[in-house]
Order: structure tokens, then C-alpha cells, then sequence
């Protein structure tokens, strides 16, 4: 592994070196989510990642957890193979601090305890971008950005393409991808229709003797219109739909359960005005989105456990809506708002043992917010950018919440070279099911807490086709949730992570594309009453690594991937007291071909885990083998 990072660190600053001439304009761009305004790249001293279109067709890839996994600073664990729970930990925070948005709808879940976003069924096909800010981003975004924001950004409705996509493969594997994309009158429009099936593996690892496997199916809808009213305000609409249900194995060793399953739907609705007037200058928009979420986890009684059943049902809303002004002047940007948001949930979980019966039910409740938000983003020669900003919340039930953000950044365009700072706040707002549960709840509890700082430098090279970057981050967390002897949420724990993310991007240089990152991440838990004191947080590896190559020849692509994870610990719950475990490093390796045979119709290939790695992402879990897949994409 250090025969690795000297490596990596020899590449960047060979390329740091580099001379290049004139930087063009590619320079420019943009990202919206790191300011919620339209910036260009180098103007931003976020620490942001971008996935493209271009970029999931090249890779092929299903899902987005599998773009995620190539971000530096971002670690991923998936419970059992694909459709099964997943979860994203950026810098070392837990789960439930990073925000995901889809086209600006917040998507945590209020059903769950902690608020996380679970990504597993999320596929790729309606998706056109993917940008994730990393650090405290509470300043724009409010609660749960406390450790980053991941904003899914779908296609573009009205661009006059048609497309469809077959894929088949290992483990009985299929999908199917439909999109339509055109203008009617004034009216522009674009269609997603997804299905995605598998077999699977099983879900407890097989290597413990679980031969049963667990499958998965996903089937999606994505309507997007966009209509304009006038010359200068233009109404949009999106509707999402997701329906799956997923096999389940039981939390253990040996967890073959052939009748568990878990079933969802998710829908997501987003109406809005976009306003742009006096020669452009001021940009106003409002937004009212809207999502519910059904969920049902049954288990029947079975050979292997006659005397064992549960049923969980989960039902969660969440309504808000943001009016947002953005004033451009000539050397600031100024962006104020205002946001209301009610979350609403209701669980009911039944389960029988040979202890008995248990009944555990969350009733109905709201909760909502109300944020304030002013941000200025200062342009100083075209060479300092500073944007700061300042934000406050109105909880109805933990009361006022202040944060703030500063991130100034320098680029000199004779060498392209961008360095930059920035510190901010975030807040992790406790969960319905924290604050009022009967049993576990505690309505005095006041938010998670997070003060996160980063400082790096970035090189750009060859036309900005290429970036190279150094990033040094730290995030502390503060005022923790946990739990007293009775077992009510209180907050009581903390923890710190700190480390360092190295990257180089090029990007269709010539035909090359080639991207390496290295994470350094070093966390520890520091609540003195905990058995993990000073010791690292569970499922997050110190050393993490992605690297991958492609090559575009005539009307061949060829790509290869590797991914490393270094050591990292879990806990074994199947004894008591719970034990601490070392789960061993890992190395992946995929390759990727493909073949325009013609203008419109693209043949592709693709084998996962080439050296059939066994490993384990969480204890008792399993994780595919070798996998091969093979698809058409046709497209007009």
C-alpha cells in the first residue's frame, strides 16, 4: 500500500509540474450544487466530484452506487449484493449526514431511524449528471448536509434523441431502459422507462454455507416536462416513480431465510416556476416538491425457522417548498432564500418468536421547518472567488439552528492552478423516530453537530482536460446521538476524521481516459462511555483507492478498473457482548469493451470482479463473484 501512495503522489506532482499553454474556455464548466447557482468549476473552492453522461456510458454501469464508488472521500457498503440496503459515508461522517437530492427533491427517508438515504435502487438510465460537494454544506441545504450533499440530476427534457438499452448476464441478470426525449408544440418532454431483474446471490455470505439466493427487481417510470409560459418563465414538472422488492437473509452467520422479503415504492413530484429577467440578472424560482414512500419487510415462518415471523410497514411523506432569488451583479452573486419543509411518518412492526409476540408501533406525526438562507459569492479580477454564506432553521420541535460557510478560492490562469480553502458548519437534525418514539424517543434532543474544514490545490492541464488535486480535509462531530440505560436517545457521543484525497482526471484526451483517486481517512470515536473509545469508526477503511484506463480506438472502447479498500472493522452482533472485527482489504478488477457498430446502435461487454475476489463489505454478507454482461444500445 505505501509503494502505492508514493506512486500516486509521484504522478500528481509530475503532472503539477507540467507546463501547458492557453486554457480555452472548457475551463468554464459549470456546477450548480456546490453554490445552487450556475459557477464555474474553477471559481469553486468546494471539494466537488462530477459524473456525466459520457461518463456512466463509458463504464456501463447499472446503478448509481457504482459511480459513487469511484469518488474520492466517499466510502460504500452494500448489505448482500445488488437491490440489498447501501449507504454512503463521506469523510468518515456516518450515513444519515450526507443529503441526496434528485433534481433538487430531497430524498432521505423520514420512515427510518437516523434519516439515511438508501441507494440501491437507484439505476442509471434516466440520469444525465451527478454531482457531489464534500464537507458541511447546512449553509444552503439545511439539516442532514452536515458531511456533504449528492445531487442525481436526471436528463434534459426536449433534446430530440430516442434511445434504448437491453442488457442480459451472470445470475440470471437483465434490464431494460427505455427513453424518449423530443418537443411537442412548445411542449418539451422526456420519458424513462426502467426495469432492472436478477437472481442474485445470497444475500448472507455463501462461504458459511447459505446456498439460497436472494433476487431483486426494480421497475421505474421518469416523466420530465418542461413548458414556456412566457419568453422569460418557464414551468416545470417531474414525476418519479420506483417499485421493488428485494429477498432478504436474516443479520447473521448462517442467515438462509427463503420467504423474507421487502417490498418499496417511491414516488417524487416536483412542480416549478423559473423566472429569469432584467437582461438575466436576477433569476428567481419556486419550488414545491413532494415524496412518499411505502414499505413493507415480511418474514413467514419457514422450515429453517418455524417459530420465527415479522411485519414491518413503514408509510412517509415529505412536502416543502423554496423560493429562491439569485441577483447577478457585476463582481458579486448574491442567492437568498427561504425554505418550508413537514416530514410525516408512520411504522408498525408485529413479530413472533418462541419468547413470544412483540408489537411496536411509531404512530403518525409531523414535524416541520422553516430555513433562511443569504449567500454572496464575490468575483475579485477573475482570479479570487469568495463565497460565504450564512443560514438559519426554525424546527418545531428542537427550536433555532445557525450555520455558516466561507470558501475562498485562488486561480492563477497563466498556470492554471486553483488553490483553495473552505470552513463551515452542518447540522444532523433528529430524526421523527428519535424525537418521538414511545419507547426510545426523546423530545429534548437538539441536533448532531459537524465543523468540517478543507484546504487543497488543484492543477489543470492540457485544455482542462486533465485535473490534478492534493485535498487535506477534517470533520468533527459534535453532540452524537446515543443512548442512555433505558435506552433513549440522548446526545452524548462524538468523533473526528481527518485525512487527505489525491486524484488525477483526464478526461477524452485524445482518446484516453484516465482517472486515479486515494483516500487517507482517519476517524476515531471519542465518547469516553463508549467500548470503541479512540479506536476507528465501523466500516470505514484508513486506505482507499480507485484507478481506471480507457482508450477509444476507431470505433472500439476499451476500459479496466480497479478498486482497493483497506482494512476496516464491524461488529459481530451474534455474540454477546458484540465483538469487534477486522474485515480484510480487498482489490476488484473490471474491464469493459465496446463496439459502435453503427452511428445508432452500440454493442458492449463487461466483467465484474475478473479474479473472483471473495469479500466482505459487512460482516456475514456476501458480495458478487465474477460476473459477465453483455447489452445493446440503440439510439436515434
Amino acid at each position: 500500500m505505501k509503494t502505492f501512495i508514493a506512486s500516486l503522489l509521484i504522478i500528481s506532482f509530475t503532472f503539477l509540474k507540467a507546463q501547458t499553454d492557453t486554457l480555452k474556455s472548457s475551463l468554464s464548466e459549470i456546477v450548480v450544487t456546490a453554490t445552487k447557482t450556475e459557477t464555474p468549476y474553477y471559481a469553486v473552492a468546494s471539494s466537488v466530484t462530477v459524473f456525466t453522461r459520457e461518463d456512466i456510458e463509458k463504464a456501463n454501469v447499472n446503478d448509481v452506487i457504482e459511480l459513487l464508488r469511484r469518488a474520492p472521500g466517499i466510502s460504500i457498503t452494500q448489505q448482500g449484493g445488488p437491490g440489498k440496503i447501501s449507504y454512503s459515508f463521506i469523510r468518515g461522517a456516518n450515513s444519515s449526514h450526507t443529503l441526496v437530492y434528485i433534481d433538487g427533491v430531497k430524498m432521505n427517508d423520514p420512515t427510518s431511524p437516523n434519516n439515511a438515504f438508501d441507494f440501491a435502487n437507484l439505476t442509471t438510465g434516466d440520469i444525465e449528471r451527478i454531482e457531489i460537494v464534500r464537507g458541511p454544506q447546512s449553509t444552503l441545504y439545511g439539516a442532514d448536509a452536515a458531511a456533504g450533499v449528492i445531487n442525481i440530476i436526471t436528463r434534459k427534457a426536449g433534446l430530440n434523441n430516442y434511445s434504448l438499452n437491453l442488457e442480459a448476464g451472470s445470475h440470471s441478470t437483465y434490464k431494460g431502459s427505455l427513453n424518449l426525449n423530443s418537443v411537442l408544440g412548445r411542449l418539451n418532454y422526456f420519458i424513462n422507462l426502467s426495469r432492472f431483474a436478477t437472481d442474485g446471490i445470497s444475500a448472507s455470505n455463501s462461504k458459511y454455507g447459505n446456498t439460497e439466493t436472494d433476487g431483486y427487481n426494480n421497475n421505474g417510470i421518469t416523466l420530465k416536462l418542461n413548458y414556456p409560459l412566457l419568453s422569460n418563465l418557464k414551468a416545470e414538472i417531474l414525476y418519479k416513480y420506483i417499485k421493488t422488492k428485494t429477498d432478504l437473509d436474516q443479520n447473521e452467520k448462517f442467515g438462509d431465510d427463503p420467504n423474507y422479503a421487502y417490498k418499496n415504492e417511491d414516488q417524487i413530484f416536483k412542480a416549478s416556476l423559473n423566472y429569469k429577467g432584467f437582461e438575466n440578472k436576477l433569476e428567481q424560482s419556486l419550488v414545491f416538491t413532494a415524496t412518499k414512500r411505502f414499505a413493507n419487510t415480511l418474514d413467514l415462518p419457514d422450515e429453517l425457522r418455524p417459530s420465527i415471523s415479522s411485519d414491518n410497514y413503514n408509510r412517509g411523506t415529505r412536502l416543502s417548498a423554496d423560493f429562491t432569488n439569485t441577483l447577478h451583479l457585476s463582481s458579486n452573486t448574491i442567492t437568498a432564500g427561504i425554505t418550508y419543509e413537514q416530514e410525516t411518518a408512520y411504522t408498525n412492526y408485529i413479530s413472533n418468536s418462541e419468547w413470544g409476540e412483540y408489537t411496536s408501533t411509531f404512530p403518525e406525526s409531523s414535524l416541520d421547518n422553516v430555513g433562511f438562507y443569504l449567500q454572496d459569492q464575490i468575483n475579485i479580477t477573475g482570479k479570487i472567488f469568495v463565497t460565504a454564506g450564512i443560514r438559519y432553521d426554525k424546527h418545531s420541535k428542537y427550536g433555532g439552528k445557525t450555520t455558516f460557510r466561507i470558501a475562498p478560492a485562488y486561480f492563477i490562469p497563466q498556470t492554471g492552478t486553483k488553490i483553495k480553502f473552505s470552513y463551515g458548519t452542518g447540522f444532523k437534525a433528529p430524526s421523527l423516530y428519535y424525537l418521538l418514539d414511545p419507547l426510545y424517543g426523546n423530545p429534548d434532543l437538539k441536533p448532531e453537530e459537524t465543523e468540517g474544514m478543507d484546504f487543497g490545490i488543484e492543477q489543470y492541464l492540457f485544455d482542462n482536460a486533465l485535473i490534478a488535486g492534493l485535498t487535506y480535509f477534517r470533520l468533527d462531530m459534535n453532540n452524537m446521538f446515543g443512548y442512555d440505560a433505558n435506552f433513549k436517545t440522548i446526545n452524548i457521543a462524538e468523533a473526528e476524521s481527518y485525512g487527505l484525497e489525491a486524484y488525477v482526471n483526464l478526461r477524452n484526451y485524445r482518446g484516453i481516459d484516465f482517472n486515479i483517486s486515494y483516500t487517507y481517512n482517519n476517524t476515531k470515536d471519542k465518547y469516553a462511555g463508549s467500548g470503541d473509545y479512540g479506536k476507528e469508526l465501523l466500516r470505514r477503511p484508513v486506505h482507499q483507492a480507485f484507478i481506471s484506463a480507457g482508450y477509444q480506438f476507431d470505433r472500439f472502447y476499451f476500459s479496466g478498473e480497479l478498486k482497493y479498500k483497506g482494512v476496516r472493522y464491524d461488529k459481530d452482533f451474534s455474540v454477546y457482548p458484540a465483538q469487534r472485527v477486522e474485515l480484510d482489504p480487498y482489490t476488484l478488477v473490471h474491464l469493459t469493451v465496446s463496439y459502435k457498430l453503427t452511428d445508432n446502435i452500440k454493442l458492449y461487454g463487461r466483467i465484474e470482479n475478473l479474479f473472483n475476489t471473495d469479500y466482505e463489505e459487512i460482516l456475514y454478507y456476501g458480495a458478487l463473484g465474477r460476473s459477465i454482461y453483455g447489452g445493446i444500445n440503440l439510439s436515434l
